[in-house]
Parts: structure tokens; C-alpha cells; sequence
């Protein structure tokens, strides 16, 4: 009970604090630059992580005709907590072949 007591006193005095605060979720990363260096068909995972990190999310997307690509995501979002519509957003979705190498790719930003 005591332990509960103190967790709720701790939490009440903290929730002002983050109020204020600032979130941040993912690691920011250079859209443009990326943009500037991807090349659908000859870039690889490889070049992708030397660029960018390891990705926030992977997965598999299968297209319409069947095939299969492993895909990552990358997001990065910052915003203050009591300022949600202001937070800034990025997401970054990139679709490999079987050998590794990018087939596509696709991007949206919000925010500032």
C-alpha cells in the first residue's frame, strides 16, 4: 500500500514536468540526403545501414503479383507533449529483393 502511495505522489509530481517536455521516438534521419544517394535496383542493405543505422522496424510485404521483399522502417518523430498537432514526423519505407537490393521505397513528413 505504501509502495502505491508512493508511486502515485511520484507520478503527480512528475506529470508537470512532462507537460512541458519534449518527446522524442526513432532517430532522425536526412530524407534529402538519402534521396540524393538511393538508386532503385543497385543500392543494397549494406549501403542502407551505412547511411541510415539499423532500422526502427522490419517486416515483409508481398505486392499483388506475389513476391515477396523484406522491408524496413524507419520513423523519427519529435514533438512536446502538450503540443501533439506541432510534432514533427517522419517516416521512411524501404522494400528489398532476395539479393539484398532495393526494388522501392516510399516517405511522408509532417510537421515543421
Amino acid at each position: 500500500m505504501l509502495a502505491r502511495l508512493r508511486t502515485a505522489v511520484l507520478l503527480l509530481l512528475l506529470l508537470p514536468l512532462t507537460a512541458c517536455g519534449t518527446i522524442k521516438l526513432g532517430h532522425d534521419f536526412d530524407m534529402g540526403l538519402f534521396q540524393s544517394r538511393i538508386e532503385q535496383g543497385a543500392t543494397t542493405r549494406t549501403q542502407i545501414l551505412d547511411w541510415l543505422g539499423n532500422p526502427s522496424g522490419t517486416g515483409v510485404s508481398v505486392s499483388s503479383d506475389g513476391h515477396r521483399y523484406e522491408q524496413w522502417t524507419y520513423y523519427f518523430a519529435k514533438g512536446k507533449v502538450d503540443k501533439p498537432s506541432a510534432a514533427k514526423m517522419k517516416i521512411l519505407q524501404i522494400k528489398f529483393d532476395q539479393q539484398g537490393v532495393v526494388r522501392s521505397y516510399n516517405w511522408s513528413t509532417s510537421g515543421n
